[in-house]
């Protein structure tokens, strides 16, 4: 089946999305159509064997409308169906996007533009025409409200109404295509909005055209409709302004990414800078990135150093360093250094296009919330005229009374409102999943946001997931040498090393201690799956597990053996370095949690969500990160088949279950849940099998999304509600309900009134979604995971446990550093400053923070944008804010 997108023109009510719907799927060799009558597009698969695109074309037309296909086989990202769910390939991207995705609200914008012009000159006629009909009426209102008598001109009753009709006919002319549309469509059998309003219009000027010419021949006493029609038809339109001009504003998120792409970009040519459309771009050309230029494919870089915001992809605003050798991507800012960027993924494949697909594929989908509201559109034109008729018999029969029954005839058809049922899910999930896309959520459809919504169990891996998915040094420590020199020796024994653990070894003395020469190893020699040995500063020192120290021979103490067994019980490996005399110290290594790993853990189970942890490691080292994060429940030493299996067994139980992954090994367990969201996908946004993608590495996103799905289900649920209540409540008013109790008659320009405000209600609640903030993060007495950051201490520094209190011989304690952490009366704050580019930024930052009150120290780090403060008081996160930016610069 091959997945297809078309632009269909001349919808104007769920009726219409309904009837194109219906029309399609009647087809033989055509599946999953979905037709949005905001984006005025339909999605499908088509079985090319079966059905051409002339066919489903010419269908539309027999239905009313026009149609014409757009992409020709969706561009696929990666691709991948879900388990007995469809969720299709990603749509075309910026390249070769239409007019409608490339601008919907653009379209909507100039609609709007072109419906206020008719708004206006329709007025123009309406304020004359209402005067001639209740001049005098409007005339004994004005002057008991000012308290003097008040008599407006008018002429006889005749010239009256032959003014209001010589003035309702440029109203007619200017809202003609109401007309044009409305009575062929219900001619065809198929009524829409247009045909009522048409019908209600046509209808008041006939019987008003009737009752002039029973005047010219002596007749009297008959109603005139002519404002009737006149302020149906204005009062109509002003409706659509409003409501095109509030649906421009519902692609605002789409548009400004958009809009984030250069439409040039320089690239060396033969030795020269030339500037090319970015159209023109192709893989391996070079870039040339100036400052403040945007980024127009992702790429690696080849040359220059930098700072680039990706605030427009993954929401952070914080800048990074770049140099050679690092990736950015498209969209991305150039802050301040020259970059040369060799282009690597362009066109469709360059992230902020996928995005820009990913998210116009959902806002064209539907969530199934909305099938009723869809099946309900399809006959509610035919309904609404039947009661119309049955209403105006019934007056006829009790009352004889032809005005009374033409009144609530028509009433009943100007009031009725089958937009706001149409409009009631597709306008929620376009701002809704517009907004995720600003935060780097990409949720791929209305079944995905409606699922994740009552998602009640979460099942999240382990490594990169739950932790950073790279070992980092947690513990060092030395016995009988200083920490700098025992770590010094440790990073030049592991520099001959290819484990992983080594590496960290290497990277934390290079990062927390010195980034210069380390001493020569020689004779080095490693030992597979023990450790590595090797000559040091004139001594032999051997690294590595238990096992080797064994093997050498060496008896470790009962209080070394206490501390590598606490190490093991926290799930850290430790390291034990020796030399022919001894131990001379440990270093635990561990793959450490995310800061925000137990911040969203605590979230979900606030909300009633169950948390399980699964992970392929021993269940040791699982159980210890679990009870670290506060997870209850660990499924330990599992492959990728097991996760899956762990999904389906939950899923069995009963449980709408989210799986969340990293894409990597995890994707049977992805495809299988009933929401897959993959976690720091980074650049490859189509994380196959994933119902949404996470572009930062953060857990809590992964919440945000959950939260955001709430969000725009009970949108959804409210506009729906208001729809059904307002036609529920409002047809049998407008039919005369109230009259035989209360004497109520709803004048057809009441009904025309609240007819046009409906759905622009319906837009505008919608456009709420539009503020939707991240979800506080849930209060932890001890925030964040229990392992820590380096905390930097004069000239020496110090990577401690959670127990903050590991020892020395020289019985110097060590204590940790965290975000926020209030021990012995020492409040402990980690602030992330933007746009400090400089010393002379950092030396500003460091003034200004330390002259706050109860400020003990201050230490701005200029490479991670970082400051910390340590202060004897509370300081509130807008105390920061107002003294950073008093300084110039930003608290993000």
């Amino acid at each position: 089946m091959k997945k297809e997108k078309y632009r269909v023109t001349g919808m104007t009510c769920g009726a219409c999305s309904a009837r194109v719907e219906k029309a399609v799927k009647k087809l033989p060799g055509t599946e999953d159509v979905q037709v949005n009558l905001l984006t005025g597009s339909m999605l499908l698969k088509r079985d090319e064997g079966r059905i051409s695109t002339e066919e489903i074309e010419k269908a539309v037309e027999n239905a009313g409308y026009r149609a014409r296909i757009e992409s020709n086989g969706m561009k696929s990202v990666r691709g991948g169906t879900k388990s007995g769910r469809n969720h299709g390939d990603v749509g075309a991207s910026q390249s070769d996007m239409n007019p409608g995705d490339e601008g919907i609200g653009s379209i909507h914008r100039e609609e709007a533009k072109r419906k206020g012009g008719i708004f206006m000159w329709s007025l123009l006629f309406l304020v004359p025409l209402m005067y001639f009909s209740m001049g005098p009426m409007i005339g004994h209102m004005l002057g008991h409200l000012l308290g003097i008598d008040i008599n407006l001109p008018t002429g006889s009753e005749l010239s009256n109404t032959f003014s209001q009709f010589i003035l309702l006919l440029p109203i007619i002319y200017l809202n003609r295509e109401y007309f044009v549309k409305g009575i062929p469509a219900l001619f065809r059998g198929n009524p829409n909005m247009d045909s009522l309003i048409a019908m209600g219009s046509a209808v008041s000027t006939i019987y008003g055209i009737f009752s002039m010419y029973a005047m010219i021949y002596g007749e009297e006493g008959h109603h005139i409709y002519f404002e009737s029609a006149g302020m149906i038809l204005t009062l109509i339109t002003m409706g659509k302004y409003l409501e095109a001009g509030s649906k421009g504003k519902t692609t605002d998120a789409i548009e400004r990414l958009m809009n984030l792409t250069p439409k040039t970009v320089i690239v060396e040519r033969e030795g020269e800078e030339v500037e090319i459309p970015v159209e023109n771009l192709r893989a391996g050309d070079v870039m040339v990135i100036k400052p403040g230029q945007v980024i127009g494919a992702d790429g690696i870089v080849v040359s220059g150093e930098s700072w680039v915001e990706q605030s427009a992809i993954t929401g952070e605003s914080v800048p990074l360093p770049k140099k050679k050798g690092d990736e950015v991507i498209s969209a991305t800012l150039n802050q301040n250094g020259l970059l040369k960027v060799r282009a690597e993924r362009v066109g469709d494949d360059s992230t902020i296009n996928q995005i820009i697909a990913l998210v116009n594929e959902a806002s064209a989908s539907k969530a199934p919330i909305a099938q009723m509201a869809d099946k309900i559109a399809g006959v509610f034109v035919p309904t609404v005229i039947f009661i119309a008729l049955l209403t105006f018999g019934i007056w006829m029969i009790a009352t004889g009374d032809v005005a009374m029954a033409v009144n609530c005839g028509i009433s009943v058809l100007v009031i009725s409102c089958p937009c706001a049922l149409g409009l009631a899910t597709p306008v929620a999930i376009m701002v809704g999943t517009g907004r995720g896309a600003e935060e780097g959520i990409l949720i791929r459809g209305g079944e995905a946001l409606e699922r994740l919504h009552s998602v009640d169990a979460v099942l999240m891996d382990k490594t990169g997931t739950i932790t950073e998915g790279k070992p980092k040094v947690t513990d060092i420590v030395p016995f009988g040498i200083s920490d700098v020199e025992f770590m010094e020796i440790a990073a030049a024994l592991e520099r001959g090393s290819e484990h992983p653990l080594g590496a960290a070894i290497l990277s934390c003395q290079r990062e927390m201690y010195s980034d210069g020469e380390l001493p020569e190893v020689e004779d080095f020699h490693a030992y597979f799956g023990k450790g590595v040995k090797g000559k040091v500063l004139g001594r032999i020192v051997y690294g590595g597990n238990q096992s080797l120290m064994d093997e050498i021979g060496l008896n470790l103490e009962e209080d070394v053996l206490a501390k590598i067994g606490k190490f093991a019980e926290e799930g850290k490996t430790p390291m034990i370095f020796a030399d022919d005399e001894g131990i001379i110290g440990i270093v635990a290594v561990a793959d450490v949690a995310k800061p925000d790993s137990r911040q969203a853990i605590a979230s979900f189970e606030k909300e009633g969500v169950e948390v399980v942890m699964l992970t392929g490691d021993n269940k040791i080292t699982g159980e210890a990160v679990a009870r670290k994060l506060g997870i209850d429940r660990v499924v330990a030493e599992v492959m990728p088949q097991d996760k899956e299996a762990e999904v389906r067994k939950m899923m069995n139980s009963g449980k709408t279950v989210a799986m969340i992954g990293d894409g990597i090994n995890d994707g049977p367990a992805l495809a299988r849940a009933d929401v897959g969201i993959a976690i720091g996908a980074g650049t490859d946004v189509a994380i196959e099998s994933a119902d949404v993608v996470l572009i930062n590495n953060r857990l809590t996103d992964a919440f945000a999304a959950f939260k955001l799905s709430k969000a725009v289900i009970t949108n959804i649920k409210e506009n729906l509600f208001w729809a059904f209540i307002y036609n529920t409540i409002l047809i049998p008013v407008a039919a005369g309900a109230l009259y035989p109790l209360w004497g109520i008659i709803l004048n057809p320009m009441m009904g025309a009134a609240a007819m046009s405000l409906s759905s622009f209600c319906v837009v505008m609640n919608s456009l709420r979604l539009r503020f939707f903030k991240r979800p506080e993060a849930v209060y932890l007495e001890n925030s964040g995971s229990d392992d820590y950051n380096i905390k930097l201490k004069g000239a020496r520094n110090f990577l401690m446990s959670s127990d903050g209190n590991v020892e020395n011989e020289s019985d110097e304690k060590i204590s940790l550093s965290n975000e926020v952490e209030k021990e012995k009366d020492v409040m402990k704050y980690e602030l992330n400053v933007k746009g400090m580019m400089c010393e002379n930024c950092v030396k500003h930052v460091d003034k200004a923070l330390s002259a706050m009150e109860g400020v003990k120290s201050v230490n701005v780090n200029l490479e991670k944008n970082m400051a910390t403060v340590e202060a004897d008081k509370e300081i509130s996160k807008e105390e920061f804010e107002a003294v950073i930016a008093e300084a110039g610069y930003e608290l993000v």
